[in-house]
C-alpha cells in the first residue's frame, strides 16, 4: 500500500490544501483508515476501496442525469477520513485523488461513489502547453436554507463576531453539497482576515448541528470571493481550500438568487494562512449540482 500526498487547488506545493491519497485501500477497515489518516496528519485522506470498469459500474443510483456525453471510464468507491473521523465527502481530497489516478493512466471522466452519493469527476490538462492537471468535481444535488436565529447567535459568539460584522446582502444559511456548511458573509475583507475564534465552542456547535465547516466569505466583485473555512469538527483550525464548502457555496448563491449565478465564480482561499488556493465554482440553472475545479500537485 502506497500513501500519496498531494496539494489541491493550487499549482505549487506550498499552496493549496494537502490531502493524503491511498489508491489501493482494498482490505482496509475503518480502524485502519482512521489510523492512516492520523499518521498522515492532513485534514483529510482519501481511500479508494474498490474500482469497477464501465460494464460493471452501478449507475442506477444517479440522482441527476446531466445533459452531456461524459461517460465515466471507471467508477471508484472512495471514503474520506480526517484525523478524527470519517467524513462523507471531501472536495480537495477528491481533486487530489482524481489527479493521482490521471497520472497513473486513468484520465478523463470518472465517477466516485462516496458516502454522500455519486460525484462525477473530469480530469484534463490545466493549460494549453500541457503543464499540470486540473480536476473538476460535480457535487451531489445541493440545498440551502436560512440558519435558525439561535444557532446564528451561537456561531457569532464562537467566532467573536457581531451582527455588524455580517454583510446584509448575503443572508446566513446552512448549505449542503454532500456535507452541511454554515455560510456567513463578512462585511469587510479586514473582518475576514482577523479570524480568531473559540475553537471548543465552535467545535461543540458544529457537532451539535452537523456542520462540517463554517464557510466565511467576503465579496470582492460579483464573481470573485475570498473565503476561510474553520474545520474544528475535524480537529483543524482552518482549511486552506475546501472544495465541498465551495460546492455548497455555489448552491447557496443559486438559492438566494445571486445575479452572477451561471457565470464561473472564483474563490480565493488560504491567503491569510500563507497557502494560496484557487477554486472555480460553476452552477447551471438546469442542474441542481455544482461543479468545482482546480489543479493538484504532488508533495515531496
Amino acid at each position: 500500500m502506497e500513501i500519496l500526498r498531494y496539494s489541491a487547488f493550487t499549482d505549487r506545493p506550498d499552496g493549496g490544501n494537502p490531502a493524503g491519497v491511498v489508491l489501493d485501500a482494498q482490505g482496509l477497515d475503518e480502524a485502519d483508515m482512521l489510523r492512516i489518516a492520523k499518521e498522515v496528519g492532513f485534514s483529510e485522506t482519501a481511500f479508494v476501496t474498490a474500482t469497477e470498469a464501465p460494464d460493471r459500474a452501478h449507475t442506477s443510483d444517479r440522482t441527476h442525469t446531466p445533459d452531456d456525453t461524459h461517460t465515466p471510464n471507471r467508477t471508484h468507491r472512495v471514503r474520506y477520513f480526517s484525523p478524527r473521523a470519517e467524513v462523507d465527502f471531501c472536495g480537495h481530497a477528491t481533486v487530489a485523488t482524481a489527479v493521482a489516478l490521471a497520472e497513473r493512466g486513468t484520465p478523463g471522466a470518472l465517477a466516485f461513489q462516496t458516502n454522500a452519493g455519486r460525484v462525477d469527476v473530469m480530469t484534463e490538462m490545466a493549460e494549453a502547453d500541457g503543464h499540470g492537471l486540473r480536476a473538476t468535481l460535480t457535487s451531489v444535488p445541493t440545498s440551502s436554507e436560512p440558519v435558525a436565529p439561535q444557532h446564528l447567535a451561537s456561531a457569532l459568539e464562537a467566532l467573536r463576531w457581531s451582527e455588524d460584522d455580517l454583510d446584509p446582502a448575503f443572508p446566513a444559511h446552512v448549505a449542503f453539497a454532500g456535507n452541511h456548511h454554515l455560510i456567513l458573509a463578512a462585511a469587510s475583507r479586514e473582518r475576514l482576515a482577523e479570524l480568531d475564534y473559540d475553537f471548543e465552542a465552535l467545535e461543540a456547535l458544529s457537532r451539535d448541528q452537523s456542520w462540517t465547516t463554517v464557510h466565511l466569505f467576503h465579496r470582492q466583485t460579483d464573481t470573485l470571493f475570498h473565503a476561510r473555512d474553520p474545520f474544528p469538527l475535524g480537529g483543524v483550525v482552518e482549511d486552506p481550500a475546501t472544495g465541498a464548502a465551495a460546492a455548497a457555496f455555489g448552491g447557496y448563491l443559486r438559492a438566494i438568487g445571486w445575479e452572477a449565478v451561471g457565470t464561473p465564480i472564483t474563490v480565493l482561499q488560504g491567503y491569510d494562512m500563507g497557502r494560496p488556493s484557487l477554486l472555480t465554482v460553476t452552477t447551471d440553472a438546469s442542474d441542481p449540482r455544482v461543479s468545482v475545479s482546480g489543479q493538484a500537485v504532488v508533495l515531496t
